[in-house]
């Protein structure tokens, strides 16, 4: 890999393929979309039911027998785009895989069947993403604000946006599948357990209805299988034409009801596939239509998959939601963007001596340049351990456009970034990650070191090579000497960078 390839993803043509991949607690879903005149269109979609919420115990374990079943349908997922470039494709795993007590136990051989990284994103973040789905497939009116609904296996995401923008984002942890599975347990259905279920599920939806119903909502939208499943279930009833409306759900209510069991319920246009989990997502509809007093919500086409897949298009470009976040963590914690920059320039002339050596590539770039200018973040807390809070800050916060994986990168970088290096620091990132991460680390703390003394002036002469886990760093030597301070400082660096694997060597020209 050459420096230069290093540096950012080059930018799709006519004719190139992306493909997103939505790993939910019910459904997994792929879709494939080629790249025409500047636009994306669908060529292919697959939907495999895996039911992930399923499998999951109170331990935060996942069941042998569903844990296979997902590393099936992936290993397929896999084969339908083998051809198709990492860079252009994106994984997202969703609550279930939030809830594993240890997810790499399952992500490591998830992503050795399907051949690519998955991300786990957070609930707010998975809402960000399905927003972004239906607003552009079914692009806004001017000034119109829409309430999107998504129901999904392990939880189900609320937002209130105004064109391509979330004003509002709340992610809860009730969902077709798992509510099912909780309120009726053996199969059962009755109204006193229904009535109990309905009771808690709206107390969930309480717990923001009040801004949400502050800010308003021009349109509602419901997304996923359980918004179309029902859909379907009152047209094929006659009771509207698509759409969800507060009576003909309650009819819908009363039907399911009538059946006294899961594996008894029969209503027209519900398949068998759905039939299992369907009381479980009406439960859930029926408390955000009560809570939420809404009256009518249309069902959208788009989804996650497809938030995901436009999301892909900007990531890595001058539209990369995750720059946008960076600005904005700034912004909010005062950071000195003097310094950032500072930091920033000299930390990517170091990357880009090394990254062929380290085979370092455009995201470790970039993940570099958001972590100089955050690591001072913590400053805004206290500036004893500074870089511990601003740690706990990046891994902890809900930040549009990053997984959880990414959260968890950019705070070890900032953790790291000076004093000594904890054993603990890496021990969430992913171990495909963990020798980047290790690399970037080491020239975070060289730029930061270097800029100590906060003042415009770049070290000249400044050089930077690596073999291995070997780095020499050659400098000016009548600069360094006019600077004892520095030269301190870089003096002691080579035992703190052995907390990182990494042997330093200082030379003076």
């Amino acid at each position: 890999m050459s420096a230069s390839s290093s540096r950012a993803p080059a930018a799709l043509r006519d004719g190139d393929l992306v493909a997103a991949l939505d790993l939910g607690s019910n459904s997994f879903h792929i879709v494939v979309a080629q790249r025409v005149l500047g636009q994306l269109r669908v060529v292919d979609r697959l939907r495999e039911t895996v039911r992930m919420a399923e499998g999951l115990n109170a331990l935060g374990g996942l069941s042998p027998e569903v844990r296979e079943r997902a590393l099936a349908c992936l290993s397929r997922f896999g084969q339908r785009i083998a051809h198709i470039p990492r860079r252009q494709v994106r994984a997202v795993a969703t609550n279930t895989v939030r809830q594993l007590r240890s997810p790499e136990a399952f992500l490591a051989p998830a992503e050795a069947a399907l051949g690519h990284a998955i991300d786990v994103i957070s609930g707010r973040e998975e809402a960000r993403l399905v927003y972004l789905g239906v607003a552009h497939e079914q692009p806004p009116q001017d000034g119109q604000q829409r309430l999107v609904i998504d129901i999904g296996g392990g939880s189900t995401e609320c937002i209130i946006g105004r064109g391509f923008t979330p004003l509002e984002r709340e992610s809860l942890q009730v969902g077709c599948v798992a509510s099912t599975r909780r309120f009726f347990e053996g199969g059962k259905l009755t109204r006193k357990r229904w009535n109990a279920a309905s009771t808690e599920v709206a107390l969930q939806f309480q717990q923001f209805a009040a801004p949400f119903r502050s800010l308003g909502w021009d349109e509602a939208i419901g997304t996923s299988g359980t918004h179309k499943a029902i859909g379907n279930i009152c047209a094929s009833m006659k009771l509207t034409k698509g759409a969800i409306t507060r009576e003909a759900l309650a009819v819908v209510r009363d039907r399911i009801l009538q059946a006294g069991r899961i594996d008894a319920i029969d209503l027209p246009g519900l398949s068998d596939d759905r039939r299992p989990v369907i009381a479980g997502g009406v439960l859930v509809l029926e408390a955000a239509f009560d809570v939420l007093d809404l009256s009518r919500l249309q069902v959208s086409k788009a989804a996650l998959r497809e938030g995901v897949l436009y999301d892909l298009l900007g990531r890595g470009g001058a539209h990369d939601p995750r720059d946008v976040s960076v600005s904005a963590l700034m912004q909010r914690y005062g950071v000195d963007a003097a310094q950032a920059a500072r930091v920033e320039a000299t930390a990517l002339a170091l990357f880009d001596q090394v990254a062929a050596a380290w085979s370092l590539g455009a995201d470790d770039r970039a993940m570099l340049s958001r972590a100089a200018r955050l690591h001072e973040i913590g400053l805004a807390i206290a500036h004893s351990g500074y870089h511990t809070h601003g740690a706990y800050v990046l891994q902890h916060s809900d930040i549009a456009g990053f997984s959880q994986q990414g959260q968890r990168f950019l705070a070890a970088l900032v953790r790291v970034h000076r004093r000594s290096v904890p054993k603990s620091a890496f021990e969430m990132i992913p171990d495909r990650l963990l020798a980047n991460a290790r690399h970037v680390a080491a020239l975070l703390r060289l730029a930061v070191l270097l800029h100590r003394a906060r003042v415009d002036e770049a070290p000249p002469g400044l050089h930077l090579q690596a073999d291995g886990e070997k780095l020499a760093l050659r400098m000016d030597k009548r600069w360094l000497q006019s600077r004892p301070l520095l030269r301190a400082d870089l003096e002691g660096e080579p035992e703190d960078m052995l907390g990182l694997g990494l042997n330093l060597k200082l030379a003076l020209d």
